[in-house]
């Protein structure tokens, strides 16, 4: 199995797209979440190497639930992945301690280039 990565975006098409890139690529997505609360929730149950995180969501946006996962796991891996147009927010999460980004619409290639970046593998 590969490393575990749990999926946070709104849009079920966008999860559904970076799904398939990352299974793909042999990760393993082990786990949903449509909102910032299920997210922090699922992280905590699931424990997984790595998320991919949204920024714009309904309950908790991205910033927050980024948050409360690194209060909760300092060590926690996660990649933001926003709109063109969320500069602010994505500097803001970044100082934060995300480790990297992608921009939606995104390519195959940089997804792979932010998760690897983020567990050090490139």
């Amino acid at each position: 199995m590969g490393k575990k990565i749990l999926l946070v975006d709104d849009a079920p098409v966008i999860r559904l797209m970076l799904k398939d890139i990352l299974s793909f690529h042999g990760y393993t997505v082990i786990g949903e979440a449509n909102n910032g609360n299920e997210a922090v929730k699922l992280y905590k149950e699931l424990k997984p190497d790595l998320v991919t995180m949204d920024i714009i969501m309904p309950e908790k946006d991205g910033i927050e639930a980024l948050r409360d996962i690194l209060i909760s796991d300092p060590n926690a891996r996660v990649v933001m992945v926003t709109a063109i147009d969320q500069r602010e927010s994505l500097i803001k999460a970044i100082r934060l301690g995300a480790v990297d980004y992608i921009v939606k619409p995104f390519e195959e290639d940089r997804v792979i280039s932010a998760i690897k970046k983020a567990f050090g593998e490139e």
